[in-house]
């Protein structure tokens, strides 16, 4: 049988080591997370993108193109 290379000690110590370096991996994991998914952070920082997008969509939804396009290409009704 081939001798172990750690003592038991050697190996808790590793062990407990590892333990500490995936709880703060998983603290700067989460961090993260929470800052990637805070929708509200993510409008305030892109407020003027937010903005512009809910304009352009407004104005498709209200059917500005028919609308500003039926001003130019209207075409006079004759009385018959």
């Amino acid at each position: 049988m081939p001798q172990p290379t750690r003592t038991p000690d050697e190996i808790r110590r590793s062990i407990e080591a590892h333990r500490v370096e995936l709880g703060l991996a998983v603290e700067q994991v989460r961090g993260e997370v929470v800052k990637l998914t805070d929708w509200r952070g993510q409008m305030r920082i892109h407020q003027r993108e937010v903005l512009i997008g809910a304009a352009a969509a407004g104005f498709l939804l209200a059917g500005g193109i028919a609308g500003v396009t039926g001003l130019f290409t209207r075409r006079k009704r004759h009385k018959g």
